[in-house]
């Protein structure tokens, strides 16, 4: 009777290995290899106004977590500390695994969670405009942060621009990330224009951009603008975007009829790799 359970339990423990076996040869089983070791790295949307992820609250404003070989960075803070930090937590973010934190532009909506941040991560490296006031970076220090005021363009980390302090009435930052891929850019809202920023971008790196992610600044904005901006987009060879924020529902749905498979929905939650499935 034991010899007999013996043998089913070792036939069980087989036919579990082969089906293991079979599902992984079709992608369908966990990978050996943990994520960070499959790609490049990846984006995480932690904070927007447009829903992905449902577990996630989504409120005006934009966040986005982005983790590299070498660093993690925290593009924006959204406008909400409370927010931001729940949806990290629904996520499984530590705070703590965060090397620093870029701030786009002094709008209470991509700055607003900053504070709460520095709370569950100090001390914090934290690149400014140079046109922050005075009493944003006492702030900061106050909380223990490391402040870093940016004018010019400048590399941050290797493979890490900021485009530096672009004006256009609201003074704003943008990051650009290499990849193999190509040039991977990340605006908060694009108030000097997308189109500029894109321009700017290239002109640092010297190499195209592949992937253009994150707000727009186009809600406002006419079909006649808005298709006169993605015929440029595709001029330039961007080859994939993801549109969020302030892009707005119109320019979204223009972007998506002609980026087609090439266009990424975004939004609070929404997580794309640098390589692998988008």
């Amino acid at each position: 009777m034991v010899k007999f359970l013996l043998l089913n339990l070792i036939k069980l423990s087989f036919l579990s290995l082969l089906v293991g076996l079979l599902l992984y040869d079709q992608g369908l089983g966990n990978p050996v290899y943990p994520e960070s070791e499959r790609s490049q790295g990846k984006f995480t949307i932690l904070y927007d106004n447009n829903p992905y992820d449902y577990r996630l609250k989504s409120s005006w404003g934009f966040s986005c977590l982005i983790e590299l070989w070498e660093k993690t960075i925290l593009f924006d803070t959204g406008g909400d500390g409370e927010i931001l930090l729940y949806n990290m937590r629904v996520l499984n973010k530590d705070p703590k695994i965060i090397d620093m934190a870029v701030l786009s532009h002094i709008h209470g909506d991509h700055t607003g969670g900053l504070w709460s941040l520095l709370r569950e991560r100090s001390p914090l490296k934290v690149y400014i405009l140079a046109s922050f006031p005075e009493e944003f970076e006492q702030r900061v220090k106050k909380y223990g942060g490391e402040v870093v005021r940016v004018d010019a363009s400048l590399e941050i980390d290797r493979g890490i621009y900021s485009t530096g302090e672009m004006d256009y009435g609201i003074k704003e930052q943008s990051l650009i990330i290499k990849t193999s891929k190509g040039m991977i850019l990340i605006t908060g809202c694009a108030h000097p224009g997308i189109i500029e920023i894109i321009i700017k971008a290239k002109t640092i790196t010297r190499e195209n951009i592949y992937m253009a992610i994150g707000g727009w600044h186009l809600s406002s904005a006419g079909e006649r603008e808005i298709k006169g901006i993605i015929d440029t987009f595709l001029r330039m060879g961007i080859q994939k975007v993801a549109p969020c924020h302030c892009t707005g529902d119109r320019a979204m749905a223009m972007f998506k009829r002609e980026y087609r498979e090439n266009f990424i929905k975004a939004g609070v939650g929404k997580i794309i790799l640098i390589e692998g499935s988008m």
